[in-house]
This record gives structure tokens, sequence and C-alpha cells, in this order.
């Protein structure tokens, strides 16, 4: 059968070569286009929209701005000088390469290479660029400050050049010059090989052939002699940067530097130059043995005049005379030092404590002593916990702030702390989307106790506390919509007549009161009300519940970002950060103080501090609050913004504190607007700004070897000091600084101030007390004005032979002492643990008084701390008592005369003024009855140290009890007879408690 003769139509075939596309893979392409796009602008839109509510958008746009710039100089620079060399090198390349066995080889490449030459000229080219440009763009703070260089009016002691130009400049002109040697040095090894590849270099073959064709020659050298330019222009900078260099001795030029290597730079600089021309001259005459010597000298230049001779001036010159040698350069590193960490105007005094107290010796001090703080903020949160927290979410920071306020006229030093957020403390059936991200959105109010007073039972005397607050600060906003704690996100506000935010439980109303974020007046965060804001942040968030919950409407803010520090980090990024935070009610709300500072490691001589090392101690050991600054190495330092965060609608604010400062500057002209000048703090601001502790301890750090100004005894380093371990802590960390009130010797009043201690260098220097600091913290007052003495260093030099004991030794004394040991052993019968607080320090009644506040703190259940005992300590002296002044009256031989106006006491040796009335006869019965409880005390100290010689603890505990007994009614008398006024709050019974913040 045939088939041929088929009449049926056959179907239509496509064209050889045409194929028919369909339509899905351009959909996924563009589909996948929009999801990174999506994805991008997730993270950069809605940052814009975040700066923008804030006020700060110029901050992004000069940052990105320069960045951008940076990075397509970079990528242009790197990437087009290997683009255009290398394609330079491929055009220029020889038709008829030489018949060599090399050659041969090098065919296989080049016929496996060239399929993908043209990718290779271009993605190479453009990869190393795109790295180029990336590092580029990591500069753009060192190019902008280069942009905006300031004048300091003060020049360096080798050149004379005003120190803007090591500030500003000379970091801009290493950067420049460092990024042109790289790009320089990638460009010729791209087109050497681009070369040898296509036969325009050749490695083997006979001397009669050429090496080098003429473009290829003229070529390379024209890249050599651009190299060793730059790199004479490196040397020339390096006899500047000399001047930063760190040393074992002392940092900056030393003896060496100046007289040997920064010549050996200058010499080093010419021989490079020379070079050049040599590489000039062979790209004209065709000769590379010019080239090749001028860099085998340049080799044996570096060696001999840039290794071998600071060597032999060293060895030979410097070592055996070192210390007259060195003394010059050393001069110039203390005056440098102390110009660069604001330690210039130190007040250094001799201090010749007395080892021995004697009566009425705390009478000059009176005020001093009744400010003294036993109230330790690392110790008492879990009581603020317990009495305060009011919640479970609700929470309060491991180590609290020490404040001051004004109370009844009277400045108060002040524990406080803010009620903040804490979504981890809800039950796992009230953890979702709606509950996290909507209802639970904001922390409330602060609680604030005395910082010298206590309960009768040992509780903190709350001056400022519950829900709603009540107490001293009258009517302020307590909702803490931006604190450390907060979520990382909330969305808050809706329609009027709306209220699903909880704002505080409550006993009544259903067992809390709901609140709605105004946002139809107040702006905390950027708007997500429309459907592309709201796509943007469900993808930021990684919730799609953001786009399809009603929660979310047209009312509706986003607040995130909230941690008040990570907020001032991102508006000033070129400051360094204190490493606390704390919180001021001011102006009717709570906002949050941040200290920044502007740091440089480029100021000539001045020593290198690396900022962490210097700021840990054993507050920021043990603390998830309080951190250490940035670490990074730095030589210059000042606290030149104070910045506030509000609690209630996130705003920051940066006011220029130090506007003296060089860099900061530069700063305000880089960002002309984010700045606010001083005059703008008001004074109620003003009252709660104070000296940073990271300033203090950076500073404290440099002390310890720069209060030596003579540079002969800072050679031999034998009167250096060390800042005291803590001795409360475990292992070698260092003793925190404390705030508190105190009046140094030389001051007419007591003021609010920063201390610490100091005790000799050396692993095995006894640890007696070496030396005192303090730094008047108090910025100033509720007029507005900065405090005229405010940042005052002052340090005691204490006597050499070591007569007043380091706070290591007091601890000793303290666990070892015959009464006090005890009395802890009799503390802890009852099943709780003694906790001692900071060990606070203070020169007072003309020698140094240690106290130490101790907390009892059961050791299951419900566990908080509460003062219990204070331990006093002077000298050779030391007592322990439920209260402080009887601790003093008993370490200062039963009268430490402390009063509350000591100018209104007569003095008891003097005669009656003819002209006042007699004594009121209750003054007889009281200081009859201050007597004879006196008396009781003492007998009772004696009976205690019989009973425990005797092994009698039954007879020693009795003993305690008249002890306590007594020193009650001595109190009771001394109030009587002094007719002194109880705090409104304080409990009966209250104890006196230190100022100062851990």
């Amino acid at each position: 059968m045939s088939f041929a003769s088929s009449s049926r139509p056959q179907p239509a075939r496509p064209a050889p070569g045409r194929r028919r596309r369909g339509a899905l893979a351009p959909t996924l392409v563009v589909l996948g286009a929009i999801v990174v796009l999506v994805l991008i602008l997730a993270q950069v839109w809605t940052e814009v929209l975040w700066y923008d509510q804030l006020g700060f958008v110029e901050v992004l746009r000069t940052e990105w701005g320069t960045r951008a710039a940076l990075f397509a100089a970079g990528f242009l620079v790197m990437g087009g000088a290997v683009a255009l060399n290398m394609r330079y090198a491929y055009r220029s390349r020889p038709v008829y390469a030489p018949s060599t066995p090399e050659q041969a080889s090098l065919d296989q490449y080049r016929e496996a290479i060239e399929p993908l030459r043209k990718l290779v000229m271009i993605a190479g080219p453009a990869l190393i660029g795109v790295f180029a440009g990336g590092a580029a763009s990591q500069q753009w703070e060192t190019v902008q400050l280069w942009m905006h260089a300031q004048h300091v009016g003060t020049d360096d002691p080798q050149y004379g050049i005003d120190l803007g130009f090591y500030l500003f400049t000379l970091p801009g002109l290493r950067f420049v010059v460092g990024f042109l040697v790289a790009a320089t040095a990638l460009t010729a090894v791209a087109t050497l090989a681009t070369h040898y590849l296509y036969g325009g270099l050749r490695i083997g073959g006979g001397s009669d052939t050429p090496r080098t064709t003429r473009a290829a020659r003229v070529q390379l050298s024209v890249l050599g002699a651009l190299m060793m330019v730059l790199v004479a222009v490196n040397y020339w900078l390096d006899r500047y940067s000399i001047l930063t260099k760190t040393a074992e001795k002392f940092d900056g030029a030393s003896y060496t530097d100046v007289n040997a290597v920064i010549p050996a730079k200058a010499i080093l600089a010419g021989i490079a130059v020379f070079v050049a021309v040599t590489f000039v001259v062979t790209a004209v005459r065709g000769n590379w043995r010019l080239p090749l010597i001028g860099l085998g000298l340049m080799v044996v230049a570096a060696i001999t005049v840039g290794g071998i001779y600071p060597a032999i001036v060293q060895r030979f010159q410097v070592q055996p005379n070192q210390q007259d040698a060195e003394s010059e350069y050393i001069q110039r590193n203390i005056e440098a030092t102390s110009v660069a960490y604001g330690i210039d105007d130190v007040q250094v005094d001799r201090y010749n404590a007395r080892s021995s107290a004697q009566p009425q010796a705390l009478r000059d001090d009176a005020e001093t002593a009744a400010s003294i703080r036993l109230l330790d903020p690392q110790i008492v949160s879990p009581s603020f916990k317990q009495l305060e927290q009011g919640t479970t979410f609700y929470d309060f920071p491991d180590t609290l702030s020490v404040d001051r306020y004004t109370i009844d006229g009277t400045s108060q030093d002040t524990v406080i702390a803010a009620r903040e957020l804490n979504l981890s403390g809800l039950e796992a059936s009230q953890r979702n989307w709606t509950n996290d991200v909507t209802v639970y959105t904001h922390g409330y109010g602060v609680v604030a106790a005395y910082g010298n007073t206590t309960t009768s039972n040992g509780q903190p005397s709350f001056w400022e506390k519950g829900i709603p607050s009540t107490g001293e600060l009258g009517d302020y906003e307590p909702r803490l919509y931006f604190s450390p704690e907060s979520p990382a996100y909330s969305i808050v506000g809706g329609p009027e007549g709306t209220a699903w935010e909880l704002d505080y439980p409550t006993n009544g109303s259903g067992g809390s009161v709901n609140t709605r974020f105004p946002t139809q007046e107040v702006s905390a965060g950027p708007s997500i009300g429309n459907a592309w804001n709201k796509l943007l942040y469900a993808v930021k968030m990684g919730s799609e519940q953001i786009l399809f919950s009603d929660r979310v409407n047209a009312d509706s803010q986003i607040l995130y970002d909230r941690d008040p520090r990570e907020r001032v980090e991102k508006v000033a990024p070129y400051l360094t950060l204190d490493g606390r935070v704390y919180p001021a009610v001011v102006d009717g709300r709570v906002k949050w103080i941040v200290d920044g500072y502007t740091t440089s490691n480029q100021y000539p001589y001045a020593a290198q501090v690396t900022l962490d090392s210097a700021t840990a101690d054993a507050l920021t050991q043990s603390s998830d609050t309080i951190e250490t600054l940035q670490p990074k190495t730095a030589n210059y330092i000042r606290n030149s913004v104070k910045a506030t965060v509000d609690a209630y609608d996130g705003s920051v604010t940066l006011y220029a504190w130090d506007d003296s400062d060089p860099v900061l500057r530069a700063w305000s002209e880089i960002f002309p607007s984010s700045l606010r000048p001083l005059s703008e703090i008001d004074g109620e601001l003003m009252s709660h700004l104070r000296y940073p502790e990271d300033l203090f301890k950076v500073q404290r750090e440099l002390l310890t070897r720069y209060h030596v100004t003579d540079p002969a005894q800072f050679f031999t380093g034998t009167d250096f000091w060390a800042v005291p371990d803590d001795p409360n802590a475990a292992g070698d960390i260092a003793q925190p600084p404390y705030y508190m009130t105190l009046r140094m010797p030389d001051q007419e009043e007591a003021a609010f101030s920063l201390t610490s201690t100091f005790i000799p260098f050396g692993a095995e220097a006894r640890q007696v007390m070496r030396g005192y600091m303090a730094v008047d913290a108090d910025a100033g007052s509720q007029d507005g004005a900065k405090a005229e003495g405010y940042g005052k260093i002052r340090i005691l030099e204490l006597p050499r032979e070591g007569s007043v004991p380091g706070p290591g030794q007091v601890v000793n004394t303290i666990k070892t002492d015959d009464i006090v040991a005890p009395e802890f052993s009799l503390l802890t019968k009852g099943g709780a643990k003694p906790v001692q607080a900071n060990l606070l320090a203070l020169p007072v009644g003309d020698g140094m008084l240690y106290v130490q506040p101790v907390y009892l703190q059961a050791e299951t259940g419900t566990t908080f701390p509460l003062l219990q005992r204070v331990v006093a300590v002077f000298g050779d002296d030391i007592a322990i008592a439920p209260t402080l002044d009887a601790a003093l009256d008993l370490v200062f031989s039963g009268d430490s005369g402390v009063v509350p106006d000591p100018d209104a006491e007569p003095d008891p040796g003097a005669e009656p003024d003819p002209g006042t009335e007699p004594d009121d006869p209750g003054d007889a019965d009281a200081r009859a009855a201050l007597a004879d409880a006196l008396d009781r005390a003492r007998q009772a100290i004696e009976d205690g140290q019989k009973a425990l010689g005797d092994g009698d603890f039954t007879a020693y505990g009795e003993a305690q009890d008249r002890l306590d007994k007594a020193i009650q009614d001595a109190l009771d008398a001394e109030a009587r007879l002094e007719g002194a006024a109880v705090p409104a709050d304080p409990e009966p019974g209250a104890t006196s408690t230190p100022d100062a913040e851990s």
C-alpha cells in the first residue's frame, strides 16, 4: 500500500533556526528584580524614613553621599587604571612574537583564554574596582574631616606645624597615597601579566633579542616611575606620622627618631625620586640597567640608612645616656598627653593624712559625712525590683544611676531608675504578635530613693514611687516608649476612641488602664499607615502580620531602634559614646542622657590608650547595662557633646558641650544643622548633667603615670601609680569610680564629685593609698549656667611611707577584725548572706575615711538586700554599727563631730556668750542621755570583745543587743539635743547613707 498519495494537509513547521520563546523566563526575571528591589528598599528607604522623622536626614544624606562619591572614585581609579592599562597592553602586543619554546607554551594559554578575553578584561577590573570602591567608602569620615580641616592654634614641637595638619590633613593624605600605591601596584601586576601573555615581555631567549617591546617598555617604565614617586611621598609623610608612634617608655618621636629615623626617611624619599627618574630614562632610552641599579640602591639604603644607622644611634649614643638623651622628648610627651586628655590643669596637693581618729574630727566635714551614700546602685537593684517593679513585664536595670534633685530647697543625692518594659517577663500564653507589638509598648515612670537614707528595716527610702507615680517630682509624662530594654519594635496609635495599649496594671478598671499614643499630635516614629510602608516594614521586620493586622491603620507609627545609645549613635556616627546612659526627669519628661566623645589617634607626642581596656572595671564586667568604650586606640579625647533622648517620643537632641574642640568644630561644619549650642541647655537639664565616667576612667589611667611631670622621674618610673583592684570583685579587675558629694581639703563647700584612689605601681607593691583623685562633676545649676568649677581635677598625694591603707588592705581588715568579723558571723546565723557594698573613700577629718555599707540577703525564696550594718574605717580604727552616725561616733572616740548644722553648735570648750539665753533644761537631760548611751555602747563593745576571747557567743550576742540599744538611744538623744529635722518620707530609725554611684 502506498501512502504517497495521501492528501492530508501537513502541519506548519517553524522556520529553521527560529524557536518560539515563552513568557515564563522574562516574567521570572521581572519578578526577581522586583523582589530584589523591595528587599533593598526595605533596608534603604526605611532608613530614610527613620532619619527624616527624627529630623536628621542630613546625616544620612551626607554620609551616604560621601560614601557613594568615594566608592565611585575608588572604582574608577582602581578599576579604570587596571582596565585601561590591560587594554593598552593588549592592543600594543607584537603581531609576530619570537618563536621560542616559552612562546609556544604561551600560545596554548592564549588560545584557551581568548574566548573569555573580553569578559576577563572587563569583569576583572570591575571586580577589583568594586572592592577598591568599598574600601574607599569606609574612609568617608577621614575625607570629610580633611575637607573641613580646622586650625588648632598650637604648633607641634618638631616641625612647628599647626596640629590641625596632623588631626585632619595628614590622615587624608595618607589615605590617598596608600590607595594610589595599591592601585599602581595592581595595575603594574595586571599590565606585566598581559604583556607577558601576549609577547610584549619575554623572560627567556637569547641576548640578541629584545626582552620587551617598545610599547611594553614605555608603559612599564611609566608605571614604575609613578610607583617610585608615590613611595617617595609615602616616605616623606612618614616623617610626620612618626610623631604619633608608640613605644615602650613613651609615645611620640624619640631621640633616635628625630636624629636618625626622620633624616633617613628624607634620604629614602630622595632615593625613590632618583629611581623614578631612572624609570623615565628607561622609557626613553630602553636600558633597564639603570632602574635595576636604582632599586638595588634603594634596598641597600633602606637596610643601612633606614635600619642599621638608627640601631647604631640607639645602641651606642642613646642607651649609655638614655635618661639625658630622652629628657627633651619625654617632656614633649608629658605636655602633649596632658593637653590631649584634658589633664593639663590638674591640681596636685600633698595630703599628710593622719592615721588615728580624734574626737570631733569630722566637725568641719559634717556636710560630707551627712551625704555619704549607703545605697549602692549596683546592690539595691533587686530591692527596687521587689518593692517597686509592680509586675513581671516591668524591670529595672542591674545597675541603677546616681543623680541629684532639689527637694525642699536642698540638693539631694538620689538613686534613680526607670521602670522599663520587659517582654521576657510575660507568660508564654501572653506572647503573641498582637500583645508583643501593639499592647505591651512602653514602660512606666521612674523610681527614686534617697542616696543617704534608708528605712528602719534597711529598705530604700523612696521619695518617688508607685504606679501611677507619686512623690516629689510632681506631674511628668511617665510613659517610656524608648529605653535600653524596649522591644525591637512596637506599632502605636489608632483612631480616636481606640485604646488597646496597656498603660499600667491596676486593681480597678478590669485589672489595667489602657491608652492610645496620640499619633495625630505627636510623632515618635515613621508612619506605617499606607500600603507601601506596610510592605517595606513587613519585609524589614520579618512580620507578615504588619500587612494584615487591623491594628496597623492610617494613624499608626512604628517605633524601632529604641535604645537611647543606639539612637544617638545613628544620628551622630562620629561620636564615641559613654558606656552609661542614665535617666532624668527634665521639664516634665523623662530624658535619657548620653555623653559623646570626639577622639583621634593623630595627636603628636600624646600617649596612645586602648579605650575599651582603659574603661573596663568591675562594674562593666558584672553589669549587663554598663559598657566599655569602643575597642579602638586614641590619643586625644574630648567630652564634646551632651545628648538627650526623650523617653516618650524618642526625639534626639545634641548639644555642643565643648565648642573649643577642633574635631567637633569640623563635624559642626559637616553637619551644620545637627548640633545645638550650649546656650540652649535649660537650667533643669543642666542640673542633671555630670562629668562622664568613661572620660574620668581614661584620665585616671593616664594620671597613674602622668601625674609625674619631671622627665627624669618619669623615665625611672619609681613614682608611678596603679588603679586598685575592686576588693569586692573576683579576679584582677579595676575598682570603678564613685559619684559622691564631698568637700576636698581646699574647697569651701561640698560638691558633687567623681572619685577614685591610687596605689603604688607594681605586682609586689604594698597595697597602700598613694593618691586620691576627685573631679567636680556637677555641670551646672538650675539657672542654666555651666558651673565654673566643672571638670576641675584635684589629686591628693598621700605620704610615701604608706600610713594610709588602700582599698584591698581595708577590706582585709574588715574581714579579719576581731569585732567586725564576728559581727558578720552573727548576721548570717538566720540563713542570710552578707553583701558588702562599694567601699567609699573620703578625705575628711585630716585623714582618709572608708565607709562600706553591709546588706543582708536571704539565701532562698524572695531575696533582695536590706541595709543592716555600716562599717567605718579611719586609719587603725574600725567600727561596725547599725547606722552610719553610730559607726562614725564609735570610730572617733564616741563623738565624730557630725551634726546637721556644725556652725550652729557651740564649741564645748568655749565660754557661753553673755548675750545668749541659757540652755533649755531639756538640753541638759538630752546631753546626759547621750553621754549615758555612749558609755553603754563602749561597755557593750568591751563586753563583746571579752566574750569573743572566752568563746562565749551567747554573751557576745547579748552584748551586741545592748550595743544596738545604746546606739539607738544615742541617736534619739542627739536628735533631741540638736533639734534635727527628720525627712518626710523616711521611716523612724532611718539610717544615713553615702551618696556615691558605683
